[in-house]
């Protein structure tokens, strides 16, 4: 409590407190007058009036003012008149400054609320009973009971607990007004953080030694109402706390039975609600604490009706050890933190009452569906999770408005209870109550302020509301428009999209239109009596109609089981057309009247289409007039929902197999959201390497699941009924148990069947593997129990045991338990009474125990119900009891340490305990409950509901960092207690090394390595962190602080301000090695053509992070200078612009733009992913760039060619961008859609708007505009020519095409470039090497010859001379000035001789993807897939190489000691050396067929004496001269590919590392291997590193330093003097890591020397956290830490300043200041970054993905 808040300790009378009696702080209007009452023989205040609102008392008197009480309880005493209606007004505060109205009266007949206001009814006592039974008797024949004395009341309301219960956790702040209203007396009001009881007096409290709190303390004397003599309390007065714990009034207040009439029944409360926790002493020595039963109400000494509570005895156990300050304090309440400890992460289920419903949102990017009593929202693309919980039953249908911002949901069952909610808040905004036992459908009106429902009452009469919704979204109430009640079966009803007072509804033999007109609802039928009976399914309106048109041309569609589509006329009711839907296969078979029709069980309509669900598993669309299938897919079960898209590009669907997805129809690809259980799910287990969930449910399949994505990956469908299941904790194998007793063993890998037993003959309700994976555990109904052998494949059984457990099957699927040890099992048996705890190898009896007499106590037989082991401890067990207790059993002994009674309100279901054994997670019935395992706290659990069956089985996951629960679906939490015992920001002494790194470094001496280190558990680690934290002892006094952002990330990042890295934890996700087979659809996925000419993006796996901190503008640390290489992957990524010297082309993500004459760049950046291809104006002031489908869309950038500045982002096509191209006059700009969308779109070249868009059947290769007629273009693929037309209309267009075939002379060819002649004339090349020439006036093919022998890709004309480049290197020039007078004759049906010339070929080093040539065709640049720029001179019949590139990944890259070269190597077998500013290749060492993999220079300084050393896959050296170009030396050292090389500080040697761990060192001088290191044997040498340092402060000879990094996370360092022969190792670093679980190969381990100080080595590699480690050589520790955000696959450092660059899998590029922590994220790169290297002087710094070769500038941080 706040120090100026503490006036209001421990109460504030409120009538004293403001005077109320004076009336200037209050106000009274009406009858208000002051009375002695006789009962509390005190002054009173009466409130009297025909109307309440007119006679009432204000606090305070001005409504502008505020109470600001922050007492949590309101106590108000006062008296209503029997039979007279009274109100109690109370204005609250929540703490985000809202307030919310609280009203009480006696006039409300049920509970009701909104976002801003609370309606309780009041009942209290004899005062409700007389109203009912007045009601029952009539006044002419029965005279009525007389009225009942009402009693003085004393109300006590929880203002927190009411808001936090009934408004969805709202906080409580302040009590800001009163206002009592008549008719009632009231005595006083006051507000109190304490919850005092006004049945004990001051007197008795005080004998007893009750504590002023937990509702045992007294009223204020001034408070309390009087007792006389002989009389109690409880028989003069009436005491009500409201709420109470879980409103099992449904927010009514009344008056429920007495449980305090003595403080003994007051104790039994508070254990009533609290569980009860009784510690159990192990030695019989100890005598146990009794106690006191209740007692009827006598005259007693004071000693009597002391309450003792039960003695602590203190044991060496830790159980029996509490916290004093829970048993002595109990003013201060300590529960179980953090509070929630659970959190609903992800369900995987769907439906539960019904499978029809499922909605779109408006963006079209999430789906809303049911999952039982749930309603969640999912993502389509992230499969991200959001949840409205509050119903209490099955949800059967959901109803959204226009704009998706009002979301309807109503729930089954006996309260049947419609839902608001706010879909964008997620909270709920009103509750309606609809008196129906089902609700069938909901509707709402577009703009929300109508809601329909229709259902069944009791009688099974349908009933239809209508409700007025139009003020809830301002916290107003939902008000009853029309209800009607009628015998018509309804199984659809929406509301029309033109006018919200008309309806329609379908269902059995009807179709009805609906009208709501003066608060009535009234119906007409549609007249069907020509048709017979038919059963009518779903009904939809025809969209794409504006509200003005008139009703004369509304339409309404109706679907019906028969598969007759009814079109009816809305406004004349009658039916226009019937349509009979039949599948096509069944043409043949049937004749057309007696063909059966599919059963539709739903419809949707659009503008252009028609959506149907049928009973046959297909969902098929049709266009509007149903003339055949355009699209239809096959599902595994019948369709039970379609919903089209607002905007028509996906469709919904939903199956009776609880199967929910999607169909684009753009890709004619199917997407599947969810697949769930239809049966409850009884059991499950969980592989924590693979992080999969297998479940075993009633509808008889056994499932697998990732718990990543939610999808499912196997299913095992038997007609035996699983019942339990189990994974095998390390091999891919699990186990399902059925309910005829067979144990099936499967291979999760391939879904192979292993073995089979069929030793059991009832249900199996147990099944377990050891922890250590070497046996397997069964028992069944029938008492039976199996050990089997599970290191063999078939898991032959080794003992059977009959009638040891317990029969029935009550205790499935978990009957068994294994001790952490594997040492133990137990069950429940031989009889429910008893325990067995049996040896785990033998199955031999070790304990039996009898629950039954534990508790002496107890009136009935307790038996056990489920057993289970503490994770960490065997000697400690724990029982589930059917007296709803859980007792802690000693193993060893036999005696009970702990039991706690009152678990749930039902007997515990399931149980399990954490790995770190300090919490405990339990399910009964429909809740989980979470304690602290030692019971430390005086509230000790946490109950969290969301399932609407009872839960079968609750456990955590392996790694402790969430909990599965399963019943009616299958519910992931988030485990939340580690998140706050481990804080984000810590501090690292830089002397003081944490206990894991001190553990694995060496001590004075450095061992030699042996074996490769264990892998190091990530929860040893976590704990480690705390202990450095708290552990802050020796070292330096300035530690090094690395601090946690709490901010959001953002684009910029200002190092100014924020100076140091943030913490990030690791996400644990795992690539899916099997995945589910994808159905086989009808509508097929598109497949990339057989042509070169269409772009394919290079494959990646990595993704870019979005979250990076990229620097402001002019505050980088470093600056892109040069680019080197062009992507030889795009297609036409290369423009020229000859007047202007400048062409510009593509290298990854970056657009450069090179001078012809000088070679300066100039970088246009933005792009994330690969580019695909470019545009320039005509006019050279526009350039447009295409990538690659990062998101949901491609993305394209209209570029300022002079400025470089970004001028807009466009997007449209769903798939790669193919072609972009400009008009001759630049008025309109085209796209292309790659082969998964086949579509063309036009825009504005001026503003870039779209202006038209247009798909096609197949793929486009290119696209091009006319040279002189306006709007007319061209476009090609594998369907033929398209020739099309343009139309401008202003704000929009129109495009139109038509196809022509490719001509019969080239045979079945893909058309894969085109190019203009003339406007009447086209060019056209196929992939057999075809040219075609096209009249485009006829659009005919009139002339073709073949020009290649391979497929031609580019094609370019100039006048009279046409470019061909093709796959087969030629690029060749054609002469074609007699074609277009051949074509001229052929108009005038003349004969001609035409024929084209061959003028000049030239064969290039490439295919050629790219060309670009002036106009007279003169001259010109080429692209190939070599990744070389062309500059072609038909002139002389040369050719220039302008850039070149690698193809290959570039696998390493040095720099020369005097940074006059640099070199580099590649997959593809190159060694390239080039210099330095001017970036030009020098040299190229080509190897065939072996892979370049590292590259070092020699350090000896000239050109005549300088060498590199390159190590190739073949396990080879070779090692060239930069002066003659030529090889000198081939070494062959290695037999395995060598990973590292370097030479030796003085260059004497070169030390070369390989796959295999081996170190090889080799003479410069003759090639000689004179040592081999076999240290790091076992895994691949990942860094080597030479440093010149003289060794004598380390104790050892040399004059050199050396260092060798392997993938195994060893480091070794060592001291050498080569030419003496002498190296000694002079350290050994261990790293300690958890197991690597994903598919991929774990991050490479980097070390390095600090170029200022070689005494300090820099580590960071794959290990318990990502982090840089500063290592000393001189101090043997970890001196300092630099947490990452990700995993580094490549650093440098940088002799400069301090300055370290690191490179990652997720596309970014850090720079990092080790000093300050400051640091930059750069993204220009498209793929995962695997080499930086900074220059010997610091100055620049390379960075290599793939292929990119990007060249950095540093200026420094």
């Amino acid at each position: 409590m706040a120090a100026k808040d503490d006036w209001q300790h421990p109460f504030v009378n409120i009538f004293k407190h403001f005077r109320l009696l004076e009336w200037q702080k209050a106000s009274k209007e009406g009858d208000v007058t002051l009375y002695k009452d006789k009962t509390l023989n005190s002054t009173a205040i009466r409130i009297r009036g025909a109307v309440p609102d007119n006679s009432c008392i204000r606090i305070p008197k001005n409504t502008h003012q505020s109470l600001a009480l922050t007492g949590r309880y309101f106590y108000v005493l006062f008296k209503p008149n029997p039979g007279k209606p009274f109100l109690i007004v109370l204005d609250v505060t929540a703490e985000d400054g809202r307030v919310i109205r609280i009203s009480i009266s006696n006039m409300f007949k049920e509970f009701k609320f909104t976002s801003t206001s609370l309606l309780f009814p009041f009942q209290c006592g004899s005062e409700f009973d007389w109203i009912t039974k007045t009601a029952k008797f009539p006044q002419q024949r029965y005279r009525p009971p007389e009225a009942p004395k009402v009693l003085w009341t004393c109300l006590a309301m929880d203002l927190q607990h009411t808001l936090a219960t009934y408004l969805n956790h709202l906080s409580y702040c302040s009590l800001k007004s009163v206002k009592l209203c008549a008719y009632m007396s009231v005595k006083n009001a006051f507000t109190s953080d304490l919850l005092l009881n006004p049945e004990v007096s001051y007197r008795d409290a005080k004998l007893m030694g009750l504590p002023a709190s937990d509702g045992a303390g007294p009223m204020p004397r001034e408070m309390m109402f009087p007792v006389p003599k002989g009389s109690t309390w409880q028989n003069c007065y009436n005491h009500i706390r409201f709420p109470l714990e879980g409103d099992l009034n449904c927010g009514i207040i009344r008056k429920g039975p007495s449980k305090m009439e003595t403080p003994s029944l007051m104790e039994d409360e508070r254990q009533s609600q609290n569980p009860e926790l009784v510690i159990i002493p192990q030695l019989p020595e100890v005598v146990t604490a009794v106690r006191n039963e209740p007692r009827p109400e006598q005259e007693s000494t004071p000693s009597s009706r002391r309450s003792t509570p039960p003695p602590i005895v203190t044991e060496e156990d830790e159980f029996s050890q509490l916290e004093e300050e829970v048993a002595e304090s109990p003013k201060e309440i300590q529960k179980l933190l953090p509070d929630p400890i659970l959190r609903l992460k992800r369900i995987i289920g769907f439906g539960g009452a019904t499978a029809k419903c499922a909605l779109w949102t408006m963006s079209g990017d999430s789906v809303v569906y049911p999952c039982h009593a749930i309603v969640v929202s999912m993502k389509i693309d992230s499969n991200e999770q959001r949840f409205f919980i509050g119903h209490t039953d099955k949800v059967s249908a959901l109803a959204f408005n226009g704009n998706t911002t009002l979301l309807a949901s109503a729930q089954s069952g006996h309260y049947c209870v419609v839902r608001i909610w706010n879909y964008l808040k997620g909270n709920c905004m009103a509750m309606l109550r609809m008196q129906s036992h089902s609700v069938t459908s909901l509707s709402f009106s577009y703009s929300g302020t109508i809601l329909c429902g229709a259902g069944k009452d009791s009688r099974g009469k349908t009933l239809v509301v209508v409700w007025n919704t139009a003020n809830v979204g301002n916290g107003g109430e939902v008000s009853l428009f029309a209800k009607t009640k009628m015998d018509v079966d309804i199984k659809a009803m929406k509301i029309a999209n033109f006018d919200e007072t008309r309806l329609v509804s379908c269902g059995h033999d009807s179709i009805r239109l609906w009208r709501v007109r003066k608060g009535t609802l009234r119906s007409c039928p549609v007249n069907l009596d020509e048709y017979g009976p038919l059963d009518f399914t779903d009904v939809a309106f025809e969209e794409g109609n504006s509200p003005q048109e008139h009703l004369d041309d509304r339409l309404l569609f109706a679907s019906c089981r028969s598969g007759h589509i009814f079109e009816i006329d809305y406004a004349r009711v009658v039916i226009r057309n019937v349509r009979w839907l039949f599948p096509v296969q069944q043409q043949e078979k049937w004749p057309l009247n007696k063909a059966p029709g599919i059963a539709i069980n739903s419809l949707s309509v659009c503008s252009t289409f028609c959506a149907t669900g049928s009973e046959d598993g297909f969902l098929r669309l049709w266009p509007l007039d149903f003339s055949a299938v355009v699209l239809e897919a096959e599902h595994e079960g019948p369709v039970s929902l379609v919903s089209v898209s607002s905007d028509s590009t996906r469709v919904l669907t939903a199956t009776f197999t609880a199967n929910l997805g999607f169909l684009d129809v753009s890709s004619r690809g199917y997407n599947t959201l969810m697949r769930s259980h239809t049966g409850a799910v009884l059991g499950f287990s969980v592989d924590a390497i693979r992080r999969h969930l297998t479940t075993a449910s009633a509808d008889g399949s056994v499932r697998i699941w990732s718990m990543d994505s939610l999808q499912q990956m196997f299913d095992f469908v038997s007609e035996d009924k699983p019942c339990s299941v189990a994974f095998h904790p390390s091999e891919q194998i699990f186990s399902c148990g059925f309910s005829s007793g067979v144990v099936r063993v499967f291979d999760n890998s391939c879904g192979k069947l292993l073995a089979e037993h069929d030793h059991h003959r009832g249900e199996v309700v147990g099944l377990a593997f050891s922890p250590d994976g070497d046996c397997m555990y069964s028992a069944d109904s029938e008492g039976s129990l199996a050990l089997y052998n599970s290191c063999d494949n078939d898991s032959h059984a080794i003992r059977v045991v009959c009638g040891v457990v317990a029969r029935g099957s009550g205790r499935a699927p978990d009957a068994l338990t294994v001790s952490c040890d594997s040492r133990c099992l137990a069950f429940v048996g031989p009889s429910e009474y008893t325990i067995t705890i049996a040896d785990a190898l033998s199955l031999e009896e070790s304990l039996r125990l009898d629950v039954s007499i534990l508790d002496s106590e107890s009136t009935f037989l307790d038996s056990a119900m489920k057993v289970c082991f503490s994770s960490a401890s065997p000697e400690h067990l724990l029982v589930a009891t059917s007296a709803n207790k859980i007792l802690w059993v000693n193993t060893k002994t036999g005696s009970l340490l702990r039991q706690v009674s009152k678990v749930h309100k039902h007997w515990c279901s399931s149980l399990a305990v954490s790995n770190d054994r300090k919490y405990l997670v339990t399910a009964g019935h429909n809740a989980i409950k979470v304690w602290d395992y030692n019971m430390h706290f005086s509230m000790n659990s946490q109950t969290f509901i969301g399932h609407s069956q009872p839960i079968n089985q609750v456990s955590f996951t392996p790694g402790q960092q969430g909990v599965v629960s399963v019943g009616d679906a299958i519910f992931l939490w988030d485990f939340l207690a580690h998140t706050a015992d481990f804080p984000q920001t810590f501090r690292l002494s830089p002397g003081f090394p944490s206990a894991s790194a001190a553990d694995e470094m060496p001590r004075e001496r450095a061992p030699l390595p042996a074996s490769p280190p264990p892998p190091l558990d990530a929860s040893v680690t976590d704990s480690t962190e705390v202990e450095l934290d708290d552990d802050l002892s020796d070292g330096p006094s300035t530690p090094l602080v690395v601090t946690a952002t709490d901010s959001e990330p953002s684009s910029h990042f200002d190092p100014a301000t924020t100076p140091f890295l943030k913490i990030t934890e690791l996400a644990n996700s795992f690539r899916l090695s099997c995945k589910l087979p994808s159905h086989d659809f009808t509508g097929k996925k598109p497949v990339h053509p057989d042509c070169y000419r269409h772009f394919i993006p290079r494959f990646k796996t990595s993704t870019r992070d979005e979250t990076a901190v990229t620097p402001h503008p002019g505050k980088a640390g470093m600056t892109l200078k040069s680019v080197i290489g062009y992507n030889g992957n795009g297609r036409g990524n290369l423009v020229w612009s000859p007047d202007q010297g400048l062409f510009a082309y593509s290298c990854g993500g970056v657009v450069v733009v090179e001078n012809v004459n000088s070679g300066h760049q100039r970088h246009l950046q933005g792009h994330g992913e690969e580019i695909s291809c470019l545009a320039i104006s005509n006019d050279a002031q526009i350039l447009a760039s295409a990538t690659s489908k990062s998101a949901s869309e491609s993305l394209i950038r209209i570029w300022a060619l002079q400025s470089g500045a970004c001028l807009n982002t466009v997007s449209y096509h769903r798939g790669a961008v193919q072609n972009l191209t400009f008009s001759k006059d630049d008025r309109f700009f085209l796209s292309v859609g790659d082969f998964s969308d086949p579509s063309m779109a036009v825009w504005c070249g001026a503003t870039f708007r779209m202006l038209s868009s247009e798909g096609v059947l197949g793929p486009i290769h290119d696209a091009a505009f006319s040279p002189s007629a306006t709007g007319q273009l061209a476009c090609v693929g594998s369907q033929g020519v398209y020739f099309g037309l343009f139309t401008d209309s202003g704000q929009d267009g129109d495009l139109k095409l038509q196809r022509a075939r490719a001509p019969v002379e080239v045979g079945d060819v893909e058309l894969t470039s085109l190019s203009y002649h003339s406007d009447i004339l086209l060019f056209t090349a196929t992939s057999r090497g075809h040219i075609c020439a096209w009249d485009i006036k006829t659009q005919s093919c009139f002339m073709t010859w073949e020009a290649d022998e391979g497929e031609i890709g580019v094609l370019l004309c100039r006048a009279n001379s046409l470019l061909t480049g093709s796959n087969t290197h030629w690029l060749r020039l054609w002469e074609v000035e007699a074609v277009p007078r051949r074509m001229k004759l052929l108009a005038k049906k003349k004969e001609c001789l035409t024929s084209v010339v061959l003028k000049q070929e030239i064969m290039l080093d490439g295919t050629a993807v790219s060309a670009a040539f002036d106009n007279t065709m003169d001259m010109g640049i080429v692209g190939t897939t070599m990744g070389t720029l062309w500059y072609v001179d038909w002139s002389d019949n040369s050719s220039i190489r302008l850039v070149s590139g690698h193809n290959d990944k570039v696998n390493d890259l040095a720099f020369q000691a005097d940074e006059s070269h640099f070199a580099t190597c590649s997959q593809d077998g190159s060694l390239r050396v080039w210099t330095n500013p001017t970036n030009e290749l020098v040299v190229q060492f080509q190897v065939l067929n072996q892979p370049c993999t590292c590259v070092c220079w020699s350090p000896s300084p000239g050109v005549q004496r300088v060498r590199v050393a390159a190590g190739y896959s073949d396990g080879t050296l070779r090692v060239f001269s930069l002066a003659s170009a030529e090889m000198e030396r081939k070494l062959h050292p290695h037999r395995v590919a060598v990973t590292a090389i370097q030479y030796s500080a003085n260059g004497d040697v070169i030390l070369s590392g390989g796959k295999n761990g081996l170190i090889a060192v080799s003479r410069a001088l003759d090639g000689s291997t004179i040592r081999v290191f076999r240290d790091h044997k076992g895994a691949a040498i990942a860094t080597i590193q030479c440093v010149r340092e003289q060794c004598k402060d380390f104790g050892l000879v040399g004059n050199e330093l050396w260092l060798a990094a392997s993938l195994d996370r060893r480091v070794s360092v060592w001291a050498a003097d080569w030419f003496k022969c002498k190296c000694a190792l002079l350290d050994w670093l261990t790293l300690p890591a958890p197991p690597y679980c994903q598919d991929d190969s774990p991050p490479p381990s980097l070390a390095a020397f600090c170029p200022t100080d070689p005494g300090l080595l820099i580590y960071t590699g794959y290990g318990t956290e990502k982090e840089l480690s500063f290592y000393s050589l001189y101090k043997k520790t970890i001196i300092k830490k630099i947490a990452l955000p990700h995993w580094a696959t490549c650093f440098s450092l940088s002799s400069k300043s301090q300055l370290i660059a690191l490179g990652s899998k997720e596309r970014v590029l850090k720079l990092i200041d080790w000093t300050s922590g400051k640091f930059q994220d750069f993204l220009e790169h498209s793929d995962s970054l695997q080499t930086c290297r900074f220059s010997p002087s610091g100055t620049l710094l390379f960075s290599v993905a793939h292929n990119e070769i990007l060249l950095w500038e540093v200026n420094g941080l």
